[in-house]
């Protein structure tokens, strides 16, 4: 049996998907299990043990000329199954003309008439009143050819990977990714501040991209607590997982590296500002928080991915987040 999943969308999303990779090979050890991500996530499936290939579209340089190459790559492999879980036009045409005995996909994606079978994504509560986790979105896919029960999400850290982030192990710690893409999925900046001052000298490592450095560092400038380091740009997203499985906890916004928290099973506080946890992306590990605020508002959610600024200028969902939420998860006191 030779399955490809497709998951061409955003970090956080591929690592959701992982669960199906899971499943499958715990229904069907044997199979082929191909996944295709685009450029630059590759490296979150690095010596994975049950994936056979890892197929990369590269949607910045030769966007559709690579898709047709990818195209021609996924006929000459004659796949029994694609399972489709991205619902934009260019998975579905991959997913439509594959030449696959099988393809699956969500209702949602303009090629889906195509599709042997497709599937409803239902964000927020369906006809009963229940809310379903994207894993469980994911699941509906496979359920007929397993358990019916969805896997968590799984990364594999190497030997070499916990090697690397062994050096920063030798003191009880605590890590907090502070960025996301979406200014109102982001906690802000003075709340971190808060924040890290509350736990005392309690050593810090703050994570995420390159692209995070100039973030990290104004919360470094900004605090009291000198026990923080930065380590946004220096590890990879499996390296960044190998630390965050032994924290004393996980800060994260509504973003990937909350996923990656989940994927070992690491504790996790998830602070969620514009969002909310029922879209279906909270975090998955046994040990998990979700902190928000405890007011209705009006306005929140006011967006499913958030939005480049709060539309009533305020931004209350986040900065009405009492930091004593965050310190008690420590066992520690505050008067903040």
């Amino acid at each position: 049996m030779k399955i490809l999943i497709i998951q061409t969308s955003f970090i956080g999303d591929v690592v959701l998907a992982t669960g199906i990779a899971e499943k499958l090979h715990n229904s069907m050890p044997d199979a082929e299990i191909d996944f295709l991500v685009r450029k630059g996530n590759e490296g979150l499936f690095e010596n994975h043990p049950w994936l056979k290939r890892i197929l990369i579209w590269d949607k910045k340089n030769g966007k559709y000329k690579n898709l047709l190459r990818l195209l021609k790559q996924i006929r000459s492999t004659q796949y029994d199954k694609v399972i489709n879980l991205q619902r934009f036009g260019a998975s579905g045409f991959l997913t439509a003309f594959s030449g696959a005995k099988e393809t699956r996909g969500f209702e949602k994606n303009p090629f889906s008439y195509l599709f042997s079978k497709s599937f409803p994504h239902t964000i927020g509560a369906d006809a009963n009143g229940k809310y379903e986790h994207e894993i469980n979105r994911n699941h509906q896919f496979i359920a007929d050819f397993t358990d019916g029960i969805a896997s968590k999400p799984r990364l594999y850290p190497s030997a070499n990977d916990f090697e690397k982030v062994r050096q920063y192990k030798n003191t009880a710690y605590i890590t907090i990714a502070p960025a996301s893409v979406w200014f109102t999925k982001q906690y802000p900046v003075q709340k971190w501040i808060e924040f890290a001052d509350a736990t005392g000298n309690q050593k810090i490592y703050l994570l995420g991209g390159k692209g995070d450095i100039d973030l990290c560092n104004e919360i470094v400038s900004g605090s009291e607590n000198k026990n923080i380091d930065v380590l946004a740009g220096k590890l990879s997203y499996l390296e960044t997982t190998a630390l965050m499985k032994d924290a004393l906890m996980n800060y994260t916004n509504d973003s990937a590296p909350m996923h990656f928290a989940s994927s070992v099973n690491a504790p996790v506080a998830a602070i969620f500002c514009s969002t909310i946890p029922q879209f279906g992306f909270g975090p998955l590990s046994d040990k998990s928080t979700i902190i928000e605020i405890r007011e209705e508002l009006s306005c929140r959610p006011c967006g499913l991915h958030g939005r480049k600024s709060c539309p009533q200028g305020h931004f209350k969902c986040a900065y009405e987040i009492k930091t004593q939420e965050l310190v008690d998860l420590l066992g520690a006191r505050s008067s903040k």
